[in-house]
């Protein structure tokens, strides 16, 4: 099990690498950041910050044989400072040897320039993380607890009408559903709040303003799981070993609880976890209809300002959480029915 988790956590960091590699020498390879600044002394700034890390060349005249001008700024004394850009592979390998040495993922170029984007970044993460997590501890209870009870109750009235329900929602994307919200929220004479409030409203509203987005996220998660563990358990309900336990002397309860129910959880956790990531990298549009300063918005913000800096950083937040939920997701088998232990010799 330990060479197992080796040998992924040593797959994670590869594929990690070849992603982020090839997304920057992409996106470099079409232009170097762009500062949209008015202020002479902020460009100057920017630019310096990027020729003492290696990837400019500043110069206080004209230059040949260094490309193309990246751009020309004059400064308050009257200097006029130019500055042109590395070879892609040599900005590549110096903007690798700062990460990975110095944990330097650059500055933003117009988000908020020549602020480090890590601290952008982490400024904005716990909205983020804080709407997700509380909507996988809403959704994950009411759908495996809706699930139980369409399996026990199968092919009733309730049953039936429980599944039309369920497809409906699961059909329904999360940014159409936080649309309709929003409506329904204008007209509450301020009750829910129909925007992301601001940090210096009332604590109440505040709270109020978490009802729309981890609504938008749960519906479909809880419809999702209902569904899924409504298979799971009506299968094991139907298998021999189950009707064996009730020819033991266990009563249907118990029987349900020691076996079918556990048995039926081995495929829920997991898909629990990458429900999580799911919802994570899904909450961008949300947060950008919501107007909630999340990583997701961000992210958006920083493609549409053509800050490769800022994207980067949060596409490597993303990056890094997708791949080690993949570890996660396959050792929570082995927790949940210890029979299963991956990577193990037959």
């Amino acid at each position: 099990m330990t060479k197992y988790v080796i040998k992924r956590i040593l797959f994670v960091l590869l594929t990690c690498f070849i992603v982020l590699s090839l997304t920057y020498i992409l996106i470099n390879c079409l232009e170097m950041p762009t500062v949209v600044s008015s202020n002479p002394g902020q460009v100057i700034a920017y630019y310096r910050d990027q020729a003492d890390k290696g990837f400019v060349l500043e110069f206080t005249s004209p230059q040949t044989g260094y490309g193309n001008l990246l751009r020309s700024v004059t400064s308050g004394s009257g200097v006029t400072y130019y500055y042109y850009a590395k070879p892609v592979m040599d900005r590549y390998i110096q903007w690798l040897s700062n990460v990975l040495l110095r944990w330097d993922w650059g500055v933003s170029s117009n988000f908020s320039i020549n602020t480090p984007c890590i601290d952008i970044l982490m400024q904005r993460l716990p909205v983020t993380i804080s709407i997700n997590v509380i909507a996988v501890l809403v959704s994950v209870p009411l759908g495996i607890g809706f699930g139980v009870i369409c399996a026990l109750k199968k092919n009733s009235i309730f049953d039936n009408v429980s599944q039309v329900v369920i497809i409906a929602l699961i059909a329904i994307p999360s940014f159409v559903l936080i649309s309709y919200l929003i409506l329904i929220a204008y007209n509450s004479n301020g009750v829910i709040p129909p925007f992301w409030p601001k940090s210096t409203d009332p604590l109440g509203y505040r709270v109020a303003g978490y009802i729309i987005p981890v609504t938008a996220l749960s519906i479909g998660s809880i419809a999702g799981y209902a569904r899924f563990v409504r298979a799971e358990l009506c299968e094991v309900l139907s298998s021999e070993y189950l009707l064996l336990a009730r020819t033991k002397g266990l009563t249907r309860g118990q029987a349900i609880l020691r076996h079918a129910f556990r048995n039926s959880m081995v495929p829920v956790l997991p898909a629990v976890i990458a429900e999580f990531i799911a919802i994570l990298g899904g909450s961008m549009i949300l947060e950008n209809l919501y107007q909630i300063p999340g990583i997701g918005r961000l992210y958006i913000a920083a493609f549409q300002q053509r800050d490769y800096n800022l994207l980067m950083t949060d596409m490597a937040f993303y990056t890094i959480i997708g791949l080690m939920a993949s570890i996660v997701v396959d050792l929570s088998y082995g927790f949940i029915d210890p029979r299963i232990r991956m990577g193990a010799k037959k």
